[in-house]
């Protein structure tokens, strides 16, 4: 069992934390993230604001779905606080002859192999930094479900071969190559 709500998140500096109309609304120096509360999950934990930080409790220590709850939202609180204040980021790279990812106002194209070019809108909130070769690119973004989603959306587009070992790699990312076919 996790262990996650039991600790109070510590606010870093230049970081804030307040309820406006059933909403956790944290502000920090990138920006500004909503939690909403009044979904029926969320009601099932307390959270108290406090000096340098924010204490989430269960309403019921007993029910399950309420200690679930607790480790969650502790969680995605956490999470708010780190994204406002540092951001996340989700390197990746394409491997393959004539791959290429490119950034066009706020669009994302990458020649991957097809014949054509997959063009993505960019999500607001988002934005795609290109690395020193055109086959590396950075996602970057406050809110950590955003970043993730995006990244996943674009590793889609051609995922790993494990025969040839070429597609869409998150950096660190390690495939199993496979033998190919005996003759």
């Amino acid at each position: 069992m996790s262990r996650a709500g039991k600790y109070p998140i510590k606010l870093k500096d230049g970081v804030s934390v307040a309820i406006v109309d059933n909403a956790l609304v944290v502000k920090g120096p990138k920006g500004e993230l909503n939690l909403p509360l009044n979904t029926k999950n969320a009601g099932l934990v307390d959270i108290a604001i406090e000096a340098d930080q924010v204490v989430i409790t269960p309403k019921d220590a007993e029910d399950k779905a309420s200690r679930a709850m607790w480790g969650t939202m502790a969680r995605n609180v956490r999470s708010a606080v780190e994204g406002v204040s540092n951001g996340f980021e989700k390197p990746m790279y394409m491997k393959g002859v004539g791959y290429k990812a490119s950034v066009k106002g706020n669009q994302l194209v990458l020649v991957a192999g097809y014949s054509h070019d997959v063009v993505m809108d960019i999500p607001a909130g988002l934005t795609v930094v290109m690395g020193d070769a055109p086959t590396e690119f950075t996602v970057k973004g406050m809110d950590k479900c955003l970043v993730g989603q995006f990244a996943d959306k674009i590793h889609k587009v051609r995922k790993a071969d494990p025969y040839k070992g070429k597609g869409i790699f998150y950096k660190g990312e390690k495939i199993r190559r496979k033998e190919g076919k005996k003759k």
